[in-house]
């Protein structure tokens, strides 16, 4: 057996609706095919692949910054728009580059309290 990649995330959520439309509205993954599960939830697509499984749950949990699974990390194509997007919504963030990396990043904590990190990749190889 071989790892070929990352296939999703999982985020158990209390207010689906509002989680669904910051990662549609916010970041731009849009909705798509889900199986037909016995609960709640959304799968939001980045292309034409599966990225962020969304599960209503009753119950909050915990946040994940600190925790074992610290955070999860998205690939992004323009760090500009990415800045606009979570101003534009009133998301705050922490923006960082990684040293000698040419890799500029936002560390974000979502109200459900996971944190993601958004990285841009400097073709140039600066950051």
């Amino acid at each position: 057996m071989a790892i070929i990649g990352l296939d999703h995330v999982n985020i158990r959520t209390t207010d689906l609706a509002r989680t669904q439309a910051f990662f549609t509205q916010v970041l731009g993954l849009t909705v798509g095919w889900r199986p037909d599960f016995s609960f709640g939830g959304a799968w939001l697509y980045a292309g034409g692949k599966d990225v962020v499984h969304l599960v209503e749950v009753s119950r909050a949990g915990t946040a994940s910054k600190g925790s074992s699974l610290d955070h999860f990390a998205f690939a992004i194509d323009d760090y500009e728009d990415a800045r606009r997007r979570l101003e534009a919504a009133g998301i705050a963030y922490e923006a960082g580059a990684a040293p000698n990396g040419g890799i500029r990043q936002f560390f974000v904590t979502e109200f459900n309290g996971v944190t993601f990190e958004l990285n841009c990749r400097d073709p140039g190889g600066g950051a």
